[in-house]
């Protein structure tokens, strides 16, 4: 019995140690498992563990936005969702396509070749309605998400639209000063690190990229939107009338350089680029060339006064309206015999006025226009300008010299005759134009006298008879305004020699003999009448009047007929209401007024004169809900980050 005891005592012990044994071998299996999994497997789990609760999520910054002279808003963005898909990450690519094709309204093909990309990150539809946005996020698909991002409008519609041109729906401006300064405008991009739970649900957002300035830099025009409204007013107003095929409007502010209003016509809307052709998005002032014709003149007269050829009672024998110079025949429309320069002027003689270029000789009145500008770019920073068409002088003929005296057989841009009559104005010293406020250039000093002060003041007194009672210009007159004018009517060159259209235009400096402001107009290929005293004139006159109104300089003296046509009080106190359509004013008192149906472009601009600048949400042209609601008081910081107090309207 001992013997049996002993020999089942020893074999409990060898058991034991056989446990002891496997748990240290599984121990150290464990300790080299771990091992090779910290020392050799470490970075690619951590890799895949990183992904499956960590994700990169996007933020786009606000594009730059544009505003006038006066801070109303020309161009901004509103917030919109656009729809991306993480492909990777998508369980069912049947179901997540179908429902995307149902919900976005696109073609399932397309959208399952993108869910089928080895891109980590694809677009599936871009800057989708709220409708869209809600079925999405009903849907809740696995891998689709919605991003926050920003569309371009333009709150008020065709105003300025060539000159500010437009941008692509990723936000990169394609023409005029949206693609001038798209590199200033356009928006940075944020990357950010979302940690999800198991569930998928975020659990918080990281500050990474959170002190970066993501938004673009704003612009200031000098254009002054309610000058710009009167401009295109006017000038569609005559097209209208007189069925032209076009026309350009500029108003420059003779002190400062200023372009207070450049419009063109056709019209073009910014806000559908789709629509819209080539043709109404041409900036006509600085792109298409023209013949000026007699809106010329002034030039001449003036190279020849400070050349000593002509005093302005000098006779020019106009050879009772008939003439003819190397083989060509001249023709005036009202025939004269002996006139004195400054009724030759007056009367715009054709045949005076050759007389006088051909005695002041081509080198000569080459180099005049030459310092003028003609032939040459003005360097105003806008894409697309052309330099217009002068001939060097030692290949102008008698006729030709003949011919470009009264402003035919030379092509300018609108800009150039801009800048030309803003040196007339300044006293005869150059004066570069400018059109951007903010960020302000710096000027080169590169000013020339290129006329006396004296000359410069004789033509202009020799401009304002022209608006006189018997002048070609007086249906351009306004009572108790002195105004310095000149008409124009070019025949258009056509195949083989000059058509039957013409360009009508007319040129207006006010006051006459000390010019605040400079008017130009040309209206393209009218066709009731082709006089730019009949045409042109009366658009100068109308946006003149309404320009002095507005800053409150029309004389008290302003004719009866005046005074029942445009109410000065209303263009002053609300210059954009009674064109704009508003559909009801908003007093703006000590309560939020009620924004809500009106359009985006008339709430914009109420909340700007009040110094509030909105946060925008949603599509579309019109106002559906705000915040802070109307009747509330109106929020003391509302353009102070990091405050609560912010002003929001949601568009329909």
């Amino acid at each position: 019995m001992a013997k049996g005891s002993q020999g089942r005592k020893d074999l409990s012990k060898v058991k034991i140690g056989l446990v002891m044994v496997l748990f240290a071998v599984a121990l150290v299996g464990l300790w080299a498992r771990t091992g090779w999994v910290q020392l050799h497997d470490g970075s690619a789990l951590l890799s895949k563990a990183s992904k499956q609760s960590h994700a990169a999520e996007y933020e786009f910054g606000e594009r730059g936005r544009i505003f006038d002279r006066n801070g109303a808003m020309l161009a901004t963005s509103v917030e919109a969702k656009s729809v991306y898909a993480r492909p990777f990450q998508i369980e069912n690519i049947d179901v997540a396509a179908d429902t995307l094709s149902r919900d976005l309204k696109i073609s399932r093909r397309t959208v399952y070749r993108k869910l089928k990309s080895k891109k980590k990150f694809v677009w599936i539809k871009r800057q989708v309605t709220d409708r869209e946005t809600a079925a999405i996020e009903r849907a809740d698909l696995k891998g689709i998400s919605l991003l926050s991002e920003y569309s371009r409008i333009y709150p008020n519609g065709h105003l300025s639209g060539q000159l500010l041109g437009f941008v692509n729906i990723d936000g990169q401006g394609l023409e005029g000063i949206e693609r001038i300064y798209n590199e200033r405008m356009k928006p940075g991009k944020a990357e950010y690190v979302v940690q999800r739970d198991a569930k998928g649900g975020r659990m918080y957002l990281d500050a990474q990229g959170r002190e970066m300035d993501i938004n673009g830099l704003d612009i200031r025009l000098t254009i002054d939107t309610h000058i710009q409204h009167a401009a295109e007013q006017a000038l569609a107003t005559s097209i209208e009338k007189y069925q032209a095929r076009a026309g350009i409007v500029m108003v420059v502010d003779v002190d400062s350089g200023d372009i207070l209003a450049m419009a063109n016509y056709p019209f073009f809307n910014p806000n559908a680029v789709s629509k819209s052709t080539a043709s109404q998005r041409r900036l006509r002032a600085i792109t298409d060339v023209y013949e000026p014709g007699s809106t010329m003149k002034p030039f001449l007269f003036a190279a020849a006064l400070e050349e000593g050829v002509i005093e302005p009672d000098t006779l020019i024998n106009c050879e009772n309206g008939r003439w003819r110079v190397g083989g060509k025949t001249i023709r005036d429309t009202h025939p004269e015999k002996w006139l004195p320069a400054h009724k030759v002027m007056r009367y715009s003689s054709n045949i005076g006025t050759a007389k006088i270029g051909l005695d002041l000789g081509a080198g000569v009145y080459h180099s005049y226009l030459s310092r003028l500008g003609f032939g040459e770019k003005t360097n105003i920073g806008l894409q697309g300008e052309t330099r217009g068409i002068m001939m060097p002088p030692d290949k102008w003929t008698s006729v030709d010299l003949a011919a470009i005296s009264f402003g035919q057989g030379i092509g300018t841009t609108a800009i150039q005759m801009a800048k030309g009559f803003l040196t007339l104005a300044n006293g005869g010293v150059t004066k570069d134009l400018r059109l951007i406020k903010s960020p302000e250039k710096a000027r080169k000093n590169n000013a020339e006298q290129i006329f006396s002060q004296q000359t410069a003041d004789t033509v202009l007194s020799m401009m304002k008879d022209v608006v006189h009672e018997d002048g070609t210009g007086r249906r351009a007159r306004i009572a108790g305004i002195t105004m310095a004018g000149k008409t124009g009517t070019a025949q258009k060159a056509a195949k083989g020699g000059y058509g039957d259209q013409y360009l009508s235009s007319f040129v207006a400096l006010v006051p006459a003999l000390d010019p605040e402001l400079l008017v130009i107009t040309m209206v393209d290929e009218p066709q009731k009448s082709n006089y730019g005293s009949m045409v042109a004139a009366p658009v100068c006159r109308e946006v003149t009047v309404r320009t002095l109104a507005y800053h409150g300089k029309l004389s008290e003296t302003l004719d009866t007929a005046v005074a029942e046509n445009i109410s000065v009080e209303s263009l002053v106190e609300h210059p954009l209401e009674q064109s704009m359509d508003a559909p009801r004013q908003q007093p703006m008192t000590d309560r939020v007024p009620d924004f809500r149906q009106l359009p985006v472009r008339r709430a914009l601009e109420l909340l700007v004169k009040k110094g509030i600048v909105p946060v925008i949400k949603g599509q579309g042209m019109t106002v559906k809900r705000q915040e802070p609601a109307a009747g509330q008081p109106w929020p003391d910081d509302a353009n102070k980050e990091g405050t609560d107090d912010v002003f929001v309207l949601w568009l329909s």
